[in-house]
């Protein structure tokens, strides 16, 4: 194939470390679960990560900290690995985060990475970044409502994530998005929104 596209994000979404005054109830019948909602804070990775959207496979890395140099990283770290690395163009979809914001994160994309072209979405429709359903199942599957105080320390919680990232790739299948073009022009026709 002689294009590729990675969907890629971190920081923001980077899971944390928190410890709840009670444990989390389970739910019960006509009642949902019981969660404590005061909690302390215990510290936060940054999980950068790129999602393949042809292959359903996950490139991620920890970092110390969020920003355009880890974010370069993770770049870096795609484009030097098959299948992007002899890919003709490899288009990085991405939100508008602030280690990969405006026409500059562009230009930086350019020149470290020729063949790739950054696209970023819309203001508000980080949604539509694939990076960030892998994000939600991550957080679902892997990281129970913020009841983390079975992690002994911040390494813990990156073995998590990381451990995830690897059983999702043996797994994994493409997400089967079932909102097509025409039912987006159909929604924006009936909200009056079609140019």
């Amino acid at each position: 194939m002689s294009a590729r596209t990675p969907s890629a994000s971190g920081g923001a979404g980077s899971p944390a470390r928190a410890w709840r005054g009670w444990l989390t109830g389970a739910a019960r019948a006509g009642h949902g679960p019981r969660v404590e909602f005061e909690y302390e804070r215990g510290g936060t990775v940054a999980y950068f990560a790129a999602y393949d959207v042809q292959r359903a496979q996950v490139i991620g890395r920890i970092e110390d900290t969020t920003g355009i140099v880890p974010f370069g990283r993770l770049a870096a770290q795609v484009m030097n690995s098959e299948p992007y690395a002899s890919a003709r163009r490899v288009f990085w979809i991405v939100d508008n985060g602030s280690s990969h914001r405006g026409q500059a994160s562009i230009d930086r994309m350019r020149a470290a990475h020729p063949t790739a072209t950054l696209v970023h979405l819309p203001v508000h429709a980080s949604w539509l970044n694939q990076v960030e359903v892998y994000f939600s199942i991550l957080q679902r599957k892997a990281i129970e409502r913020g009841d983390l105080a079975d992690f002994a320390d911040l390494d813990a919680l990156a073995a998590r994530v990381m451990g995830f990232q690897t059983l999702y790739n043996q797994t994994a299948t493409r997400f089967d998005w079932k909102y097509t073009r025409a039912d987006l022009l159909k929604t924006a026709s009936r909200l009056n929104l079609a140019a």
